[in-house]
């Protein structure tokens, strides 16, 4: 028994179901079928990809829905011209409603599109501490509009992923010789010339090894540049934890200029 595909063909043309010809209501199911298939392959593999690069779980499910909406914008316009409606119509509506979206959310997409590249390169994660620009602190919360900077302050500050890509960016953690991940964090304190270079380093030395038990590695310190009427100096810290910068910084601090203050001399 031999299979005519051409009467199969002719009778699908002429046979009317509901009164849609058999016909379309075969590519429709097709659509479906292949639009629902393709949703469940990209959505497995979107969902190992997020537990290999360790991404946060609303980052994930916004990948996730951001791809089921275009398969479902797809499937809905191969729906459309299946169904009949002319190219021109489509093409029509088509620009339309790009035209708007566009106008109405230009900063959106290039947000969205930066966010899946700030995924894909990961040139911070979850948990580093990150300076962008002015802003530091440590990396809450990375989603596909928004990055999100816990500070000292104990803040949350949001900054829009395409302003993130416009900004310089500092990532503290580095990795030693053996390949262990730490952060090393500077930051900087100025004296005037009334204690000697000598002092200052007898002082540095002495509150570093007060603190060096809480750290991975003894803080160290550098002269970093010197004028008429003050030095500067670029103090390292070795941390563990982001949240240790939060703890020791103002602590150390806070001792270097008490100890700075006490051999100033006195008027």
């Amino acid at each position: 028994m031999t299979v005519d595909l051409q009467e199969i063909s002719d009778y699908l043309e002429n046979h009317m179901i509901l009164g849609i010809k058999a016909s379309t209501l075969v590519w429709l199911l097709t659509i479906v079928i292949v639009a629902v298939v393709l949703e469940r392959i990209i959505t497995r593999y979107l969902s190992r990809f997020a537990r290999r690069a360790h991404l946060a779980p609303n980052v994930a499910n916004s990948l996730v829905l951001t791809f089921r909406l275009l398969i479902l914008i797809g499937a809905v316009a191969s729906a459309v011209k299946v169904g009949g409606l002319s190219t021109e119509w489509i093409v029509a509506l088509s620009a339309m409603g790009g035209a708007a979206v566009g106008f109405a959310s230009t900063k959106t997409i290039g947000n969205f599109i930066a966010g899946l590249y700030l995924l894909a390169a990961r040139p911070f994660r979850v948990g580093d501490y990150m300076k962008v620009e002015t802003v530091e602190g440590i990396i809450d919360e990375i989603t596909i509009n928004y990055t999100k900077i816990l500070t000292i302050g104990n803040n949350v500050v949001s900054i829009s992923n395409l302003q993130v890509m416009d900004r310089d960016i500092v990532n503290y953690m580095y990795k030693d010789s053996e390949g262990n991940s730490s952060y090393c964090y500077t930051f900087e304190i100025g004296f005037d010339h009334s204690v000697s270079t000598t002092e200052i380093a007898k002082i540095f030395d002495d509150v570093f090894e007060q603190y060096k038990s809480k750290f991975k590695k003894r803080p160290s310190y550098m002269l970093t540049r010197s004028g008429s009427f003050e030095r500067i100096y670029t103090v390292y810290l070795y941390v563990a934890h982001p949240t240790d910068v939060f703890n020791f910084r103002p602590l150390m601090a806070e001792e270097v200029f008490k100890r700075w203050d006490s051999k100033r001399p006195k008027k």
